[in-house]
């Protein structure tokens, strides 16, 4: 495996936990909202660098694609119960 690909690994998933940590430790629902929502963004780049180190960028697109479709779909349902609430 390819240096470079192992440094970009290492720094999404030292993102990936940062935003844990805010999910974890968030003052307001929001800051745990924006967490997940961080967490989710960096798993597709995840996955689009996995998909490069396998030299199957085509299959791993097309998860990242369809798991970015869920995310959408989730964070709009998220923000739509949020707006009800009055939290925002």
């Amino acid at each position: 495996m390819q240096l470079p690909l192992l440094i970009v690994l290492d720094l999404l998933v030292v993102l990936i936990l940062m935003y844990l940590f805010r999910v974890v430790r968030g003052p307001t629902l929001c800051d745990r909202v924006l967490g997940l929502n961080g967490i989710s963004t960096k798993a597709i780049l995840l996955l689009i660098v996995i998909g490069t180190v396998y030299e199957r960028v085509e299959v791993f697109v097309d998860i990242a694609t369809g798991y970015a479709l869920l995310n959408l779909v989730g964070v709009l349902a998220i923000a739509k119960y949020l707006e009800r609430r009055g939290a925002a």
